[in-house]
C-alpha cells in the first residue's frame, strides 16, 4: 500500500501511535510531529518495521521495543541515497556518523519529506507554510517515486504515452507524410470534384425526362424519341465520364496512400532504431511489431479508402443540399430535417469509440508479445514442457482481445441502425410531403422524382460516412500509437555540430560519471583513466555495476552525472555512429541474424570482401569450422544462430569484431558459457583482439583477467580498488575477498573431482589445493 506523505499526527498508524505514548519518549504530543517515515528495513537489509519521527527538539526512532533520541544541533544533518531500490539515510554531526537506516524506495517520498522538514528545522524556518504535498511533489514522481526536474509537472521517467488520450486531430499529423506528394492530392481532390458533380447529373435529368417525355404520354401525347434521346444519351455520357473519372481519383490517391504508408513504416523504423536502450527496456517486442506493422497498414487502409470516401461523401453532400435548395428549398428544408440528429450522434458515438479502438490496439499488442515471446523462446516452452501454460496465457489474452471488442461492437451495433432507421424514415417524410405538395400543384412529378433520386444518393452518402466514423478512429488510435514513437525523444541524443572524430588513440577518461535508471542509483561517483592499448579488467559481485559503466561507455546511455571523454573529447559531442563505430564489443551471449556466415561476420561492414571475411574468420579460430559445414561461408545459420554451438557463435562474434578494426574492445563475459576446451579456442581468438587495442573486459571468473594491465573493482556502483593482480592480492582487500571465495569454490571442485584443465585453470588448480592444504592443516 503506497504510505501516507502527510506529517500529521493523526496520520500515523494507530500502533505507533500507541507505542509513542506508552514509552518514556521525548514525544509528549503527538500532534508535536512534525514528520515522520515507517522505515521498513533494518541495519541488515531484512524487512522490519520502524518508526523515525522529526519534533520540534530532535529525531527519535524506535522499533517497538527499543527506542533512540538524537537532540537537533546546529551543525547535524541528513543525507540521503539509494543504490538499486534500497536507500538509505544517515544522521550526522559535525564529527562523526550518527546513525544509518535502510529502507525500500516505497517509502522514499515520507524520507525526502522528513529530510526538508529537518533541513528547515536547521535553517531555523518556519514549518507548515508550505502545502503537505508540496515539497513531496517537487521532488519525486508520485508514480515511480523517481526524481523529477526542478519547476516540471512531468516525470521523465515515466512513459506519457499511456495518459494521453487518441485525438482524431492526430490524423492531421500525417500531413509531413503527405506533403512530398500535394499536387497529386491536389489532382485527386479535383477529380474528386469532377466525379462526384458528374453523378449528380442524372437524377437533374430524370425531371425533363418525366415532365416533358413519359408524364405529356400519360396525357395522350406521343412520345418524342429524339428528346428521349437526347436525354438517355446525355445520361449514359455523365455515367461513363463518373467511370473513368472515379477510377483516376481512385488510382492516383491509392498509389499515393501506399507511399504514405511506406515512408510512415520507414521513417518510423529509422527513428525506433535511433532511440536508446532505455526506451526498449520498457516496451515489448510485439508491441513495437505491431505499431509498425499492423497500424501503419491500418493508416495506409483509411487513406486509400476510406478517407477518400469520406472527401467524396461530404463533396456530395454539399452538393446535393445546394441543389436540393435551388429546386425547392422547403422541401430541401424537410429532406434535410434528420441532418442534425445523425450529426449529434456522430459526436457523440465518436469518442466512444476513438478510446475503445485504442484499448482494442492495445490489447492486441498482448496477443502478439505472447507471440513473440513464445516463437524465439519455444525450446525452452518445450524443455520446461510449457506448452499448456503458453496456449493459456495466449487463449486468455485473445478472450480479453474479444471482450474489448464486443464493448466497442454493442455502441457500434447500435449506432449505425440508428443511422439507417433515420434516414428511412428521412425518406417517408419526403415522399409524404412530397405527394402533398404535388396534390396542390406546388411541385410537378418529375421534381418529386428527382427529389427522390437525390434524397437516396444524399442519405447513402450520409449513411456511408456514419459508417467511416469507426474507421476514422481506429486511424485515429493507431496514428497516436505510431506518433508516440516518432514523438519520442531519445535520451542519448546526437550532438547539434558533430565535429569529425578523425584517428583514435584510444584514451578514456572518466570524471566523476554518475548514472540513475529510473529510480535506482546505478553509478556514481566513478573516476577513472584508460590508457590507450591498455587492458582493463573490471571485476565485483553481480550487480555492482561493471555492465552499466560499459553501456556508459559505448554510450548506449548517457551518463546522469560527470563526462566521458574520449582522446581529451566528451563522447557526447562524437556523432554516434562515429563512435561505435570505433568499438569492438563481444557479449556473453552473441546475437546472429538469420542468414549466411558471411554476412553475420560482415554485419558491421557489410562491403567487406570475401578475402577480408576470411582473414578475420582465421584470426577467430572460426574458418576451420566454418569450413566443415554444408555450404562453408554461405551456409544458413538459424533464427539468433540456433544452428550453432555457443562456442561457435561466439568465435563469430569474435571475427564480426575482428572486421571492423575497432580502437576500443569490449568484452562482456566473453568465455563464461563455454567449456573449457572450447574456452582455450575463444581465448586465443580473443588474444589476437586485444592486440593493440585498448580493452575493457568483464569477466567474474578472475583467472581469465591474469593479462589485464591493471583491474578494477567495483561494488554498489563505485570503484572500491585499482590495481594490478598482485598489487590487490597484497593489498588484501574487496579483490583479495573475491579471489579467495573463487579459490574456495575451485578447492570444492578439486575435492569433488569436478575441475577441469582449461586456460588459466591448472595454476588456479595448484592454488586450490594449496587453500585446501592451509585450511585443512595438511600438505599438497
Amino acid at each position: 500500500m503506497k504510505p501516507e506523505i502527510s506529517p500529521s499526527a493523526h496520520t500515523l498508524p494507530g500502533h505507533w501511535a500507541s507505542v509513542l505514548e506508552a514509552s518514556q519518549s521525548p514525544v509528549k504530543d503527538l500532534n508535536s510531529i512534525l514528520a515522520w517515515v515507517e522505515l521498513d528495513l533494518d541495519g541488515e537489509m531484512r524487512f522490519e518495521r520502524s518508526l523515525l519521527c522529526l519534533i520540534p527538539t530532535g529525531l527519535f526512532w524506535s522499533d517497538g521495543i527499543r527506542s533512540e533520541f538524537w537532540p537537533i544541533s546546529p551543525g547535524a544533518h541528513l543525507l540521503h541515497g539509494d543504490y538499486a531500490g534500497v536507500g538509505h539515510l544517515k544522521l550526522e554531526s559535525e564529527a562523526s556518523l550518527l546513525r544509518l537506516w535502510y529502507f525500500t524506495l516505497a517509502v522514499n517520498p515520507q524520507v525526502l519529506r522528513l529530510q526538508s522538514s529537518f533541513r528547515q528545522l536547521i535553517r531555523g524556518d518556519q514549518l507548515g507554510n508550505e502545502p503537505e504535498s508540496s515539497v513531496y511533489d517537487k521532488q519525486v514522481c508520485p508514480v515511480c517515486l523517481s526524481p523529477k526536474p526542478a519547476n516540471s509537472d512531468a516525470c521523465p521517467t515515466c512513459d506519457p504515452e499511456e495518459d494521453a488520450p487518441p485525438s482524431t486531430w492526430t490524423l492531421f499529423k500525417l500531413w509531413r507524410f503527405a506533403r512530398p506528394y500535394k499536387k497529386e492530392l491536389l489532382l485527386g481532390f479535383v477529380l474528386t470534384l469532377l466525379s462526384t458533380g458528374a453523378t449528380l447529373i442524372p437524377p437533374y435529368l430524370t425531371m425533363p425526362l418525366m415532365d416533358h417525355v413519359l408524364i405529356p404520354y400519360e396525357k395522350g401525347n406521343p412520345i418524342d424519341f429524339d428528346l428521349a434521346t437526347k436525354y438517355l444519351l446525355a445520361l449514359f455520357a455523365a455515367a461513363v465520364v463518373a467511370w473513368g473519372l472515379g477510377w483516376w481519383k481512385t488510382y492516383l490517391l491509392a498509389l499515393v496512400s501506399e507511399r504514405i504508408g511506406a515512408d510512415l513504416r520507414n521513417t518510423t523504423f529509422e527513428h525506433l532504431l535511433k532511440l536508446s536502450l532505455e526506451y526498449f527496456g520498457g516496451k515489448r517486442t510485439g508491441d513495437l511489431i505491431a505499431r509498425i506493422g499492423a497500424e501503419t497498414d491500418r493508416i495506409c487502409v483509411f487513406l486509400s479508402l476510406y478517407a477518400l470516401d469520406f472527401a467524396t461523401d461530404v463533396i456530395m453532400i454539399t452538393m446535393t443540399a445546394a441543389i436540393l435548395v435551388s429546386i425547392d428549398p422547403l422541401l430541401a428544408l424537410v429532406t434535410l430535417a434528420p441532418l442534425p440528429f445523425i450529426v449529434w450522434m456522430i459526436h457523440v458515438v465518436r469518442d466512444k469509440l476513438r478510446f475503445g479502438f485504442e484499448k482494442i490496439d492495445r490489447v492486441w499488442s498482448e496477443v502478439t508479445n505472447i507471440l513473440a515471446d513464445t516463437i524465439p523462446g519455444i525450446r525452452v516452452v518445450k524443455a520446461f514442457a510449457q506448452e499448456d501454460r503458453e496456449l493459456k496465457r495466449f487463449v486468455d489474452s485473445n478472450k480479453h482481445n474479444l471482450q474489448i471488442n464486443d464493448r466497442v461492437n454493442r455502441v457500434w451495433g447500435l449506432f449505425s441502425p440508428t443511422v439507417t432507421l433515420l434516414t428511412e424514415t428521412g425518406l417517408l417524410v419526403v415522399w409524404g410531403f412530397g405527394i402533398w405538395q404535388v396534390a396542390h400543384q406546388k411541385v410537378t412529378v418529375g421534381v418529386l422524382i428527382a427529389f427522390l433520386a437525390y434524397i437516396g444518393r444524399f442519405y447513402i452518402r450520409l449513411d456511408s460516412m456514419s459508417r467511416i466514423v469507426s474507421h476514422t478512429q481506429k486511424a485515429a488510435a493507431g496514428a497516436k500509437r505510431i506518433f508516440d514513437i516518432l514523438d519520442h525523444v531519445s535520451s542519448v541524443p546526437e550532438p547539434i555540430n558533430p565535429a569529425p572524430l578523425g584517428a583514435v588513440k584510444g584514451h578514456i577518461s572518466l570524471r566523476s560519471v554518475g548514472f540513475r535508471y529510473g529510480n535506482r542509483a546505478v553509478s556514481k561517483g566513478i573516476d577513472l583513466d584508460i590508457a590507450p592499448g591498455e587492458m582493463i579488467g573490471l571485476v565485483g559481485h553481480s550487480g555492482s555495476g561493471k555492465s552499466t559503466l560499459v553501456n556508459l561507455i559505448c554510450r548506449f546511455y548517457d551518463v546522469s552525472a560527470g563526462s566521458i571523454a574520449l582522446d581529451g573529447r566528451d563522447i557526447r559531442s562524437i556523432r554516434i555512429a562515429d563512435y561505435r563505430k570505433r568499438i569492438g564489443l563481444v557479449l556473453q551471449e552473441p546475437f546472429l541474424f538469420f542468414g549466411t556466415i558471411a554476412e553475420n561476420i560482415a554485419y558491421g561492414k557489410p562491403d567487406a570482401t570475401r578475402e577480408e571475411i576470411i582473414e578475420a574468420a582465421r584470426a577467430a579460430h572460426a574458418h576451420e569450422f566454418i569450413l566443415r559445414l554444408p555450404l562453408g561461408y554461405d551456409s544458413l545459420v538459424g533464427e539468433r544462430g540456433q544452428s550453432l554451438s555457443g562456442g561457435e557463435r561466439q568465435r563469430i562474434s569474435i571475427a564480426r569484431a575482428l572486421l571492423i578494426n575497432p580502437s576500443i574492445l569490449i568484452l562482456d563475459e566473453a568465455t563464461s558459457s563455454v567449456d573449457t576446451t572450447t574456452e582455450k579456442e575463444i581465448q586465443r581468438a580473443l588474444d589476437n583482439l586485444v592486440k593493440g587495442r585498448t580493452t575493457i573486459a568483464i569477466a567474474h571468473r578472475l583467472s581469465t583477467l591474469r593479462k589485464a594491465d591493471r583491474l578494477v573493482v567495483l561494488d554498489k556502483g563505485e570503484i572500491v580498488e585499482i590495481g594490478s593482480h598482485d598489487e590487490l592480492m597484497d593489498a588484501q582487500g574487496a579483490y583479495y575477498a573475491l579471489y579467495q571465495a573463487q579459490l574456495r569454490h575451485a578447492a570444492e571442485l578439486v575435492e569433488g573431482g569436478a575441475i577441469g584443465e582449461s586456460i588459466d585453470e591448472s595454476e588456479l588448480k595448484q592454488e586450490s589445493l594449496q587453500v585446501i592444504a592451509k585450511e585443512t592443516g595438511g600438505g599438497v
